[in-house]
């Protein structure tokens, strides 16, 4: 089980991101609590393209500070690196991972209650802010992505709060289970099948397993991770 964290909690306004003209929200810094959070997240944050960040089910984005060792050992010294929200997180944390952590684990913090509703996959953005071409994809290759919560109950933290995991619905499904279905075995219909069945996993997600159980292949990737010209 999941033992309890306290976060480093961040946000960002949307501002400009590298030199093509696009903008985006990706750049957060630390803020000092209490934090409200909604349906739609902390109170503060923002999304540029709401179609693929932020909502109901991408409310909060968990990276763990754990792998920012591994990132310094395949891509060397990155400024970026040097604090918590390299990847856009909200949260930042120590001691929880994607090996660790489950779909629908319900989590606590403060008067909010948090649900793990699906992992992240990693846009070009990641690229544009790292000045990389290959960040998108490696850290969808290397399962380092985070996850998102959806809001079950909005509330209020304090910093002297943490992270404190309440219920586990599936405990066969950690969230490295799914993202090696999506990216690495992604020819296992059958636990692909049983990915769109999991009740607490986000719609597009469960949608998404079963477009590929019916088409027999994997999805195109290439213009979430490329960015745009």
């Amino acid at each position: 089980m999941l033992i309890p964290v306290s976060p480093i909690v961040l946000c960002g306004r949307v501002q400009p991101l590298g030199g093509r003209g696009h903008v985006s929200g990706i750049a957060k810094a630390q803020t000092e609590g209490p934090w409200r959070i909604t349906r739609s997240g902390l109170v503060g944050d923002e999304q540029a393209d709401l179609k693929h960040h932020g909502g109901l089910e991408k409310a909060v984005h968990h990276y763990a500070r754990d792998h920012y060792d591994a990132w310094r050992g395949e891509i060397g010294r990155h400024e970026l690196l040097n604090a918590p929200g390299a990847f856009g997180e909200n949260f930042s944390t120590t001691g929880w991972t994607e090996d660790t952590v489950h779909i629908g684990d319900v989590v606590r913090f403060g008067t909010v209650v948090l649900q793990v509703s699906q992992g992240r996959q990693p846009c070009w953005k990641l690229n544009a802010r790292f000045g990389r071409d290959d960040i998108a994809s490696r850290t969808q290759l290397s399962g380092r992505t985070g996850w998102y919560y959806r809001v079950l109950e909005e509330g209020s933290a304090e910093p002297s709060d943490q992270l404190v995991l309440a219920e586990r619905p599936r405990p066969d499904w950690p969230l490295s289970r799914l993202i090696a279905l999506l990216y690495r075995n992604r020819e296992c219909y059958g636990e692909l099948q049983d990915m769109s069945e999991l009740t607490e996993l986000a719609d597009g997600w469960r949608a998404l397993a079963a477009r590929r159980v019916q088409a027999r292949r994997t999805e195109d990737w290439s213009a979430r991770l490329n960015e745009p010209r």
